[in-house]
């Protein structure tokens, strides 16, 4: 009882819990599925914009998907990371996502058709992943809420390499702004599915806002996205696709058409139209680096023994 007490009189004072305190079971469970989400699909979300590597229009625009990439790699290792310090064991983590037993985020289950969805993923899908993780920088856990501090920074930068592509597409042919157009058509309603269910049907979310884990409510962080995404829109000159979006002067906010949560329930559940392909392939990713694993250890085990 003396342990449970600290742990909410920490939680009620605003500060961190570190892996060396005493926390709830619940607690650490919530913390490792949350944590082990993220970085799932920070890995699985190399794969869509990784496609283009090879295919990007010039030198430069391969240089910085390319960095992006890598980035999202260096994003999924401080997650993976942060969740062995509540115990986790990232071996168990990777066979639980390929084996279908976790899950990552809903976004990364489309395709990317052209050139533009890299730049509609960086301006939409990161900028979603910005509301949804700069209030994660004060998350109560500790490891977690530091990671959080450097994701953020290079997720920002990552929206604004986006918004420039397109802001170069958007005053080149009558094509390429097509191709915007198209792309954004087609990622603005998975953008918004990003925050999750809405609050009434969110099981977690009621539990992590009592912990401090999550600071907004999905709703809350859903309409953040959208007042901050019209503006954007104007600015590019493209139209988001949905005709009920308006300024509502009496909220202080934008109206906004009801999202397909069947379409979002069939896609979060396996069924969306790259959810196969994308498990398979990290699936055939951690099968082909058996050896180097292998190998690692046994010079760690060497190293170990001669140093003995």
């Amino acid at each position: 009882m003396d342990l449970e007490q600290h742990f909410d009189a920490t939680i009620a004072r605003d500060q961190r819990i570190e892996p060396r305190d005493w926390m709830p079971e619940g607690y650490r469970k919530t913390m490792i599925r949350q944590v082990a989400q993220h970085a799932h699909s920070e890995i699985i979300g190399m794969q869509p914009e990784g496609d283009w590597i090879t295919r990007a229009p010039s030198l430069r625009r391969k240089a910085v998907l390319l960095a992006k990439v890598q980035d999202e790699a260096g994003h999924g290792l401080y997650l993976y990371s942060a969740a062995e310090t509540l115990g986790a064991d990232r071996t168990d983590l990777t066979e639980r996502l390929i084996e279908g037993r976790q899950k990552y985020s809903s976004i990364f289950n489309y395709p990317t058709l052209t050139f533009a969805d890299v730049g509609v993923i960086g301006w939409l899908v990161d900028g979603a992943a910005i509301c949804n993780q700069v209030p994660l920088c004060r998350s109560s856990y500790g490891p977690y809420a530091r990671a959080m501090i450097r994701i953020c920074k290079e997720e920002s930068f990552h929206q604004r390499q986006g918004y420039e592509l397109l802001m170069t597409m958007m005053s080149g042919t009558q094509a390429q702004r097509d191709m915007v157009q198209d792309a954004t058509n087609r990622w603005w309603w998975p953008s918004l599915m990003m925050f999750g269910p809405p609050d009434a049907e969110s099981a977690n979310t009621a539990q992590s806002m009592a912990w401090k884990i999550k600071r907004h409510t999905n709703d809350e962080l859903r309409q953040r996205f959208v007042d901050m995404s019209v503006p954007q829109a104007e600015k590019l000159g493209v139209t988001l696709p949905d005709p009920e979006l308006k300024w509502n002067a009496e909220r202080g906010h934008h109206d906004f058409g009801e999202i397909d949560w069947v379409h979002f329930k069939q896609v979060v559940s396996g069924n969306g139209p790259c959810n196969a392909i994308r498990v398979s392939r990290r699936r055939k990713a951690h099968e082909d680096g058996e050896w180097v694993r292998e190998a690692a250890a046994a010079y760690a085990a060497k190293r170990k023994e001669a140093a003995a």
